[in-house]
This record gives structure tokens, sequence and C-alpha cells, in this order.
């Protein structure tokens, strides 16, 4: 069974196409006009075995908003696509990445109610062209897309960049947890019998 997807996403403000493999070894192209942005696709993909590619382009001679919003929206889609029914997968996922001097603890629930809990604490500063804030508007659209439960808390950590570093490699390892097939699930992983 091929847990993949391909979505296209053309607005006024962006145009994206992107593909996700679920299963696959952590290869990433990631070209999407903001290169931090990229960076941490990159590390999402790598650390989360997931198969990503990613190529937009949007009104970022405005500023990064629209484009890294509508990727969160785009790879939420993409996620629930290639679960499809869901039947079989774990659920939940979660992990704790340490990147230098910062923690970051990650949960996460395919539950089909999309909520963001968003415990990082950070500057109004830029890495780069980035700015950071613009972290928690792409995590906000995933969760949303996705119809997930995506819990987010850095306990310490000083480095900008390590911080949102580790919410990335954390985030990617909490969701392979939760979208890995396990044998022992019949059906949803749910009494309900429907996620």
């Amino acid at each position: 069974m091929s847990r993949c997807a391909e979505i296209e996403r053309v607005t006024k403000e962006t145009r994206i196409k992107l593909s996700l493999e679920l299963d696959g070894c952590g290869e990433g192209t990631i070209c999407t006009s903001v290169p931090f942005l990229d960076h941490m696709l990159n590390l999402f993909a790598r650390h989360g075995l997931f198969d990503l590619e990613i190529e937009a382009c949007g009104d970022i001679d405005i500023d990064f908003h629209h484009t890294v919003e509508d990727i969160g929206i785009v790879l939420g889609e993409a996620f629930k696509q290639a679960l499809a029914d869901k039947k079989g997968i774990r659920r939940y996922g979660q992990a704790t990445v340490p990147m230098d001097e910062t923690l970051a603890a990650v949960a996460v629930d395919i539950s089909g109610r999309p909520f963001l809990v968003y415990n990082v604490r950070l500057p109004k500063v830029k890495i780069g062209d980035f700015d950071v804030e613009l972290a928690r508007e792409f995590f906000q659209a995933f969760a949303n897309h996705c119809c997930l439960n995506l819990h987010i808390n850095v306990m310490y950590g000083d480095n900008v960049h390590h911080i949102l570093e580790a919410c990335f490699k954390a985030v990617a390892r909490a969701m392979d947890t939760a979208t890995q097939l396990d044998p022992r699930v019949q059906g949803i992983m749910s009494t309900k019998g429907v996620l």
C-alpha cells in the first residue's frame, strides 16, 4: 500500500507543488524561496524519514507570511491525504529532541481534531530574512489542515536557530511514530471506530 500524496495549490498569493511519501528514507528536495524554511523542511524530511518535494513561490516581495503559512496548509493536507482512512496507524507520537543548549518536546495525536499548543518563547527577531514568529503560523496551518492535535514545548534554550531546529526535528520524529503502521492495530485506533 503506497502512502503518498501530491498536491498543487494556487492562489493569488502563492503557488505550491508538493509530493510526500510517508514510508520514505528522508529525501528532501525543497525550494520555497524562503531559505530558512527550506533548511527546516529538509530537516523535517530527514528526521521523519519522509520523502518530501516542495516547489513554492509566493509574494515574498511583501514578506514571507503567505508562503510560510500556505506551505503549512499544503503539507498538512498532504499528510491527511496520504493517511487516507488512518487504518492501522499508531495515531500518537512523541519526541524529545536536544539541539545543543535547547530541549524541545513534541506530542501529536492524529485525532481529526485540530489544535496547536505552542509553548515556544522567542524574541521578535529574524534568522536571516525569516521572522521567527512565522514558525508558529506554519505549525498552526499544518495542525489545522492535517486535523491533528500538536503540542510543541521548549523546556529551555537560548539560540533561536537551535530552538526552531529542535522543534522541526521533534515534530518530524513524533509524526513518524504517529503515522507508522502497527500490525497489532485492527482498523482505527479509536473506540469510536473513526478519527
